[in-house]
């Protein structure tokens, strides 16, 4: 289930907001332009491909395209495995998105499997999304924000682009993403 937390942005101890209701998550996203949405899963080979995942989705994902305007989609995977070259693979990606940026284009994404979080820097608050299979979340242009995919990433997703390229990150050098509770630590809060 999504789970939401918000903390003033000085103080990453002290939760203000706590929240697996997905109306009310939706309802302080809503304040900010994030859409957030429920879509009902579908039934998944082990391994997807990019198609087979768009294919199980095609309604909703033509929905998105229709009224977001969006020219390119596809869909990653990033699953644990044997491959001794996998924790390096999975340390990496996970980096990538890990500090505080910016982009130029909106970044919807949704969750068919797995989990990860979304952290939205908004007004002096940050507010982690932590998304799972089912989970929309869309992300406006320009933005703060960063994303944890756990040490040990496990989902499938679609993402939703208005430019072939994709969106390149503005980074800003700040230590705000080292300072709040990460992906693995939000996942054992809930056990």
């Amino acid at each position: 289930m999504t789970l939401l937390t918000v903390w003033d942005d000085t103080d990453p101890a002290t939760a203000t907001v706590r929240t697996e209701d997905p109306a009310e998550i939706g309802g302080i996203l809503k304040e900010f332009g994030v859409r957030f949405d429920r879509w009902q899963l579908q039934d998944l080979p082990a391994d997807p491909t990019s198609e087979e995942v768009l294919d199980a989705y095609r309604a909703e994902v033509d929905r998105v395209i229709d009224s977001e305007g969006y020219i390119k989609v596809d869909a990653i995977a990033m699953r644990p495995s044997d491959d001794p070259e996998w924790p390096a693979k999975a340390k990496a990606a996970r980096e990538k998105f890990l500090s505080e940026h910016t982009h130029d284009d909106d970044e919807d994404r949704f969750f068919a499997r797995g989990a990860g979080v979304f952290y939205l820097h908004l007004e002096g608050k940050v507010y982690a999304v932590l998304c799972e299979a089912g989970d929309l979340l869309s992300v406006p242009a320009n933005t703060t924000h960063w994303f944890d995919m756990g040490t040990s990433p496990d989902f499938v997703s679609i993402r939703f682009f208005h430019d072939d390229d994709g969106w390149i990150g503005e980074f800003l050098n700040t230590d705000t993403a080292e300072r709040f509770p990460g992906f693995d630590e939000l996942m054992a809060s809930r056990s």
